[in-house]
């Protein structure tokens, strides 16, 4: 192998690898890290306004267009969406026991859906695309949006997600945003979510928001039953956030920049990496895939 080049590669601050190892009168081993965990916030979305106020101008995350080009939102931006829908979501008093789904894959309005959810403590489950849009007989997807007894569902697409909504049990009584209205379907326009004058109550739902609050619920995958639905509470988010930074401590040095597409329906693109650019302030470059409508017979975990 020829030599590392010397640029544009850098040192970079890593946690160094100490361990404390002790072994008690039984003789059971215990290894540990002899190094403390900073202090975290309370809930994720203390980052956005952190950062709104810090780097107001920065991009937080931006989409790449069908043309090539970027659409891109700033963290000033974002919170001023963030608050604005989150207003709209207290006006449906949606809740702990009327939480929201989002059926979309990533992006903007998706991420905006998600932020102001946890911003005021009103839980959201992002369900993985797949159950909506290759499913045949969207058995999965009811039994997902069955548990969680949603007051509102946000699809991006409604064209496209208004064949596996109308399949849903209650679908009638539920409220369905989406980006793109579809004909056959009933819906909310998430401009009209957008356009909401935040209030007062935004800040006082935001000010009972705790680490004990559930920020989500993600559901596995289903590979060896029926999806199940984990909670993640805000503390979960933060102080996972606070270990990753105590880890790679250059994270703290520089706002990390993300290209990336994993599915926020999973913990790693969802949690890890979206979370990753928020607590530090990055910024996540994600291009969009249009989504294969092709119908299949079942999805893994549903039966034909």
């Amino acid at each position: 192998m020829g030599a590392m080049p010397s640029a544009p590669l850098r040192a970079s601050r890593i946690l160094s690898p100490d361990t404390v190892v002790q072994v008690d009168e039984r003789g059971r081993w215990r290894a540990f890290s002899p190094h403390s965990l900073r202090s975290y916030p309370d809930a994720l979305t203390d980052q956005l306004a952190h950062w709104a106020e810090k780097a107001p101008d920065r991009t937080f995350l931006a989409v790449r267009r069908d043309d090539g080009g970027w659409r891109r939102l700033t963290y000033a931006a974002a919170l001023e969406a963030t608050r604005r829908i989150a207003q709209a979501l207290l006006d449906r008093n949606l809740s702990a026991d009327r939480p929201v789904v989002i059926l979309s894959g990533n992006g903007i309005e998706h991420a905006l859906v998600a932020l102001a959810s946890m911003h005021v403590g009103i839980p959201h489950a992002p369900v993985a695309p797949s159950y909506s849009l290759l499913s045949y007989n969207y058995r999965t997807l009811g039994l997902v949006v069955s548990a969680m007894k949603p007051g509102l569902i946000f699809a991006d697409d409604g064209p496209g997600f208004a064949r596996a909504i109308a399949s849903l049990p209650r679908a009638a009584d539920v409220e369905i945003v989406t980006c793109r209205a579809a004909d056959s379907l009933r819906s909310t326009s998430f401009v009209e979510l957008a356009s909401t004058v935040a209030t007062a109550a935004v800040d006082d739902a935001h000010r009972r928001v705790g680490p004990d609050s559930v920020a989500k619920v993600l559901f596995t995958s289903g590979s060896i039953g029926v999806p199940k639905g984990v909670i993640n509470t805000q503390r979960m988010l933060c102080a996972n956030q606070e270990q990753i930074r105590t880890v790679m401590a250059f994270l703290a040095d520089e706002p990390p920049v993300l290209c990336d597409w994993l599915p926020w329906n999973h913990t790693f693109g969802g949690n890890h990496n979206f979370g990753l650019t928020l607590f530090n302030g990055g910024t996540l470059l994600h291009r969009r895939r249009k989504a294969d409508r092709r119908r299949v017979r079942h999805h893994p975990g549903e039966p034909a």
